[in-house]
């Protein structure tokens, strides 16, 4: 049983104060069964792909399943999913499950994981990754350094408003947002402003990227954390910016153009084309780590003239393109495992995977995203034929569960089945806010498909269907459309109603 942390005088961040979760109490809320969820919940249509439309609901079955209410006197504040594995809210299962979580908001608020995180969050704004849920105690001390990360929320949150246009949770969630990256800027960087992890605190425990590190930083810089600094300077000032906070957007607009020279400098490793650890004395990692590619959702850190060669790696069969796309380490590193993956050195890993994809349609690379995401889910389909469960992670080089792997672990598993399926096999995707929706169709189907009931915004829905010949939509919300396939691109307004659209 953890025990709550020794008390001493640390420094408060006065942003803290601003934190509504953290007097926040829990005001019990029902939810709806799994079949009375299904008709509120995105209907794949997918003739030609009957299994993958059974995983998709398999997935959201698993889910509803393990759906909780915060035990009493946890100080827990709202209903969240478990990770399905143990009985512990943790930071990084939780930014994941709400990223296919948000495909079901009609149905069940899945945010409640990361409000039970910034309830948690101490004076200064740190914040445990890993959290007891019954007794609603921080699993690790505040300066362990495997206490916390990697540091995602921001990069959750912002996805999270871009789906639904809710700058109502925008303007709730800013501030424990911001203490949180100021912690990790004062307690998880380097003199010269980059970042360190843990394999453990990455996230990716027993990756031999750096030494012996699964418990320690070793003192090397660490490429993710650092890439994932950036990223999160870089939504920190988008935020500012529409909550009208002007000082708060140049802290942090600054601290990105920082962040994009010093990674840009120390972490790239010519020789190799790809971003690297770092040692102290500036020695690379013999590992290219599947956690560069963080880089890739981070616009304008990766100079365009070494773009190209970075994602080249995906595309090799002697780096990342295995016959299971993609291993958490490329197969020419150092400490690859060509068997089971052996966890994180080499096992294919539904999340990073799914960031992997994100990065990909974020620098236009939306045939790869395409094609990577198809084998990714034949390959989670063929096993689930095999063993009936969904697995943690999978083996590279043979459609099997890696080893270890956990059997039916929701909070990696849904990803896989629900947002890869929805966003890069069927390829569609939202930015509300804009009143922008987007149809990337590169599934190769005689038959038409596409998805019913998709949900846009606060209470519209959409179900758009084509095959080669017509479109055919009908929504209650006005949106504008941009169609693209592997030959062209096309945009229009849609009205409410019904509209039918010839593609020949």
């Amino acid at each position: 049983m953890p025990q709550p942390h020794p008390k001493f005088e640390r420094p408060s961040d006065p942003i803290v104060a601003q934190n509504q979760f953290r007097q926040q109490t829990y005001a019990p809320q029902a939810w709806p069964s799994f079949a009375e969820a299904q008709v509120r919940l995105p209907q794949p249509i997918l003739p030609e792909h009957e299994a993958w439309v059974g995983l998709y609901w398999r997935a959201w079955e698993l889910a509803w399943g393990n759906l909780h209410q915060p035990a009493p006197d946890s100080g827990l504040v709202a209903n969240f999913l478990g990770a399905g594995t143990e009985s512990f809210l943790f930071m990084w299962d939780s930014a994941f499950m709400s990223q296919f979580g948000l495909y079901g908001r009609r149905a069940f608020d899945f945010t409640g994981n990361l409000d039970n995180l910034y309830a948690k969050q101490h004076d200064d704004g740190f914040i445990c990754r890993q959290i007891d849920l019954a007794s609603g105690q921080d699993f690790f001390y505040p300066f362990d350094p495997n206490g916390t990360g990697p540091n995602i929320l921001a990069w959750t949150e912002w996805r999270q408003y871009r789906y639904t246009g809710d700058d109502g949770r925008l303007e709730k969630v800013f501030p424990p947002l911001v203490a949180y990256h100021r912690w990790c800027q004062a307690h998880r960087s380097w003199p010269n402003g980059l970042y360190w992890a843990t394999g453990h605190s990455s996230g990716l425990s027993n990756q031999p990227r750096v030494p012996n590190s699964s418990l320690h930083h070793r003192h090397w810089t660490w490429v993710d954390a650092s890439m994932q600094a950036a990223l999160s300077s870089l939504i920190l000032a988008q935020m500012a910016t529409l909550l009208k906070q002007s000082d708060l957007a140049n802290e942090f607009e600054a601290e990105h153009t920082r962040l994009i020279g010093l990674i840009n400098k120390h972490h790239w490793n010519e020789a190799a084309q790809f971003y690297q650890d770092v040692d102290a004395d500036g020695r690379f990692s013999q590992v290219k780590s599947v956690a560069a590619y963080w880089g890739l959702l981070d616009t304008g850190l990766i100079p365009e003239k070494r773009l190209e060669q970075f994602v080249q790696a995906l595309r090799e069969n002697w780096a990342f393109k295995l016959p299971h796309r993609v291993p958490s380490q490329s197969s020419d590193s150092e400490g690859y495992n060509y068997d089971s993956g052996n966890y994180w050195r080499g096992g294919v890993w539904p999340a990073t995977n799914f960031m992997v994809l994100r990065g990909l349609r974020h620098i236009g690379q939306r045939g790869l995203a395409h094609e990577i995401a198809v084998n990714h889910l034949t390959n989670v389909a063929q096993v689930y034929d095999e063993t009936g469960a969904f697995w943690e992670n999978y083996a590279p080089e043979t459609a099997a569960p890696g080893d270890p792997a956990a059997e039916n672990p929701i909070g990696m598993a849904g990803v896989s089945p629900i947002a890869i399926l929805l966003e890069d096999v069927i390829g569609l995707s939202v930015d509300w806010p804009q009143r922008r929706v987007f149809w990337d169709r590169r599934l190769v189907s005689e038959r038409p498909y596409g998805v019913e009931n998709y949900p846009l915004g606060s209470s519209g829905t959409l179900t758009i269907v084509a095959d080669a010949q017509k479109l055919t939509l009908t929504t209650d919300v006005p949106f504008t459309l941009t169609l693209r396939d592997a030959h062209q691109s096309m945009q229009t307004a849609v009205p409410s109603g019904t509209t039918e659209i010839d593609l020949e």
